[in-house]
């Protein structure tokens, strides 16, 4: 899985580090030393992934995922920093960051979050058709006096596991999210969300009335959590309820269940009042 990369950080010793590593990964590797240089290199190369240092001249890291996030730009990031506090890690991910390292840092976890980051994005942006396997052309028609037995009929190709939910729309009463395209909406209405909260909305309305735990969310966020805590779940769970409420303190979609976790219903089907969404972005 080889990718275009962008490195945004201005410590030559560790950019250096970190192209040594992704490159023999097989990856190709641009390094800029400054936040206007990654804006303008993803507004141009448009790499299937930036590495992005939090602390940098001319414009920080986090400066530079809030501006490509309102872009509308789709990019993964992984941003590295030194700060190591809870607040600077859900700002991050609160932003769009879709993962998040410390320093000081081991190369090959990079190197491995990097390969889940490309492989998740590239999975998302599979259009719903390609999935599809494309009809078969009828066969000739053959001459009435030949005798020629029947053909059989062509193997029907494998589809991969995990391939129609992938491509599948899901609706939990008048939310509707579509992974192939990214796209989420409450009674018709778009509603913009960030990767991770994209991500938690999937799982719960792949499972609708599961109850998730934090730590069942946060494997779906990053499939580690070294790094974060049950919080991160509560900060995305808060702003999801903004968009997708219209009492975010009297939730009728998104669930709190007490000492276990969150689920997702449809209102209606549980004999709530149906809220119509705020829509904030």
């Amino acid at each position: 899985m080889c990718a275009n990369i962008m490195v945004a950080e201005d410590d030559a010793k560790q950019a250096e580090l970190v192209r040594r590593y992704l490159e023999h990964e097989g990856h190709s590797v641009t390094v800029v030393v400054d936040g206007r240089a990654a804006l303008e290199g993803v507004r141009h190369a448009e790499p299937d992934l930036l590495v992005l240092d939090v602390m940098m001249p001319r414009a920080d890291g986090l400066d530079v995922v809030r501006i490509l996030r309102a872009e509308g730009r789709e990019v993964p990031v992984l941003m590295l920093t030194a700060r190591s506090t809870e607040d600077d890690l859900l700002l991050g991910l609160d932003l769009g960051a879709d993962d998040y390292m410390t320093k000081p840092f081991s190369p090959r976890e990079l190197v491995a979050r990097v390969r889940t980051l490309l492989r998740r994005h590239r999975r998302s942006a599979v259009p719903a058709s390609a999935a599809v396997p494309a009809p078969a052309s009828p066969p000739a028609p053959v001459p009435a006096s030949a005798s020629v037995p029947p053909a059989p009929l062509p193997a029907v190709p494998a589809v991969e596991a995990g391939a129609a939910a992938e491509d599948e729309v899901l609706s939990v009463g008048t939310l509707r999210i579509d992974p192939g395209r990214h796209e989420v909406s409450v009674e018709g209405t778009p509603v913009a969300c960030t990767p991770g909260e994209f991500r938690i909305l999937v799982a719960m309305a792949t499972e609708p009335d599961r109850v998730f735990t934090r730590k069942r969310l946060l494997e779906e966020l990053h499939g580690f959590d070294k790094y974060i805590s049950g919080r991160t779940v509560d900060v995305h769970v808060m702003h999801l309820r903004k968009k997708i409420e219209r009492t975010p303190r009297r939730p009728a979609r998104l669930l709190t269940v007490f000492g276990v976790g969150y689920k997702l219903t449809d209102p209606a089907k549980n004999g709530r009042h149906a809220p119509s969404s705020s829509h904030s972005s």
